[in-house]
């Protein structure tokens, strides 16, 4: 079965709320085994044919619990080269972190990122969340398509 994981931080709960929507997304195709997770060790990266990052934005930046999570893949040279990944997340003024996951994940893992990323202001709405169900499943479809190529 092919492995989707989510990572994703959130202080406040909105980013959550767009994970667990991506997530139920994901887990409405056939053959994709999901696994949302807060924290996981660079190595666990490794053993997913796709990652989704969700992270809001501090400050105008990426969060240190994903700084430390994407160095630590760096450093010990974790192979993404790839894989399908796509990146998520809320925001209050500005956004960027979600954009800076794409760059991080297209040039420095050589992954096959889905563009743009997925951002939404403050919490999510009904149509922020269908937004989330819909980029969980297109995700989940692609690694399903590349596996049969």
């Amino acid at each position: 079965m092919l492995k989707l994981l989510i990572v994703y931080y959130s202080q406040t709960g909105n980013t959550e709320k767009m994970a667990r929507a991506i997530e139920e997304g994901a887990k409405s195709v056939v053959g994709i085994d999901v696994d949302v997770k807060y924290f996981v060790r660079p190595e666990e990266l490794a053993e997913a044919d796709a990652i989704i990052f969700g992270m809001p934005t501090y400050y105008h930046d990426i969060g240190m619990d994903m700084k430390n999570l994407l160095e630590g893949a760096s450093k010990e040279e974790i192979n993404l080269k790839g894989k399908v990944g796509a990146a998520f997340g809320s925001y209050g003024w500005s956004g960027e972190a979600p954009n800076m996951l794409l760059e991080i994940m297209k040039n420095r893992f050589q992954m096959d990122v889905m563009e743009p990323a997925l951002r939404i202001k403050y919490n999510p709405d009904k149509n922020g969340l269908e937004e989330c169900r819909k980029l969980g499943k297109t995700v989940a479809e692609k690694i399903l398509k590349t596996s049969l190529t």
